[in-house]
C-alpha cells in the first residue's frame, strides 16, 4: 500500500486532522482534549497522510521552533512506510522553512529509535499529559529515516 503526504492548511482541514488526533490521543491514549488541541495548531504547519484510496490515515505538525509534534497514525496504518514518509516530509518541510534543527518530545521507549535517526537527548525527562517524555534534537542535515521503525 502506498501513501501520499501533503502539507495542509489547519483552517481548511481542521476537522480531518482533529478526527485522527482525537481517535489516537484522546480515545486511545486518554490525553485530555484540552491538552491535545492547543494554540500552536493555528501557528504550526500541518501534514496529512492518505492511503491509496485517499482516506486520511495520519497527521503531524511542525511548530515554528522546529518541534515535530502531534504525530498520530490510525492503528491499521502503523507501519514503517507511514512513519518514514511522514517524518521525511516534515523534515523536508522544516528545511524549506529555514529550520536547521528539529526536535521531538518522544515517549521513553522510543528514545533508542530516534537515536538511530540522528537525534540526541536534550534536557531531562519530563511529564507531558501524564506521560514521561524525553526531548530529542537533531540537525536537519543529520536526520536519517533509513532505520526508522515503530512496529515491533
Amino acid at each position: 500500500m502506498g501513501y501520499l503526504v501533503n502539507k495542509v492548511e489547519w483552517d481548511l482541514q481542521k476537522d480531518i486532522l482533529q478526527q485522527i488526533r482525537e481517535r489516537v490521543f484522546v480515545y486511545e491514549l486518554h490525553i485530555p482534549k484540552h491538552i491535545e488541541f492547543d494554540s500552536l495548531d493555528e501557528l504550526a504547519l500541518h501534514v496529512l497522510v492518505t492511503d491509496d484510496a485517499h482516506h486520511p490515515v495520519a497527521t503531524g505538525r511542525l511548530c515554528t521552533d522546529g518541534l515535530i509534534s502531534r504525530i498520530a497514525v490510525l492503528p491499521a496504518h502503523r507501519n514503517r512506510s507511514v512513519y518514514k514518509s511522514l517524518l521525511n516530509f516534515i523534515v523536508k518541510l522544516a528545511s524549506s522553512q529555514g529550520i536547521e534543527e528539529i526536535s521531538i518530545n518522544c515517549i521513553l521507549n522510543e528514545v533508542g529509535r530516534f537515536k538511530l535517526n540522528g537525534f540526541a537527548e536534550h534536557g531531562n525527562v519530563f511529564m507531558e499529559a501524564g506521560i514521561a517524555r524525553q526531548r530529542m534534537q537533531c540537525k536537519v542535515e543529520h536526520f536519517n529515516t533509513a532505520p526508522f521503525t515503530l512496529v515491533h
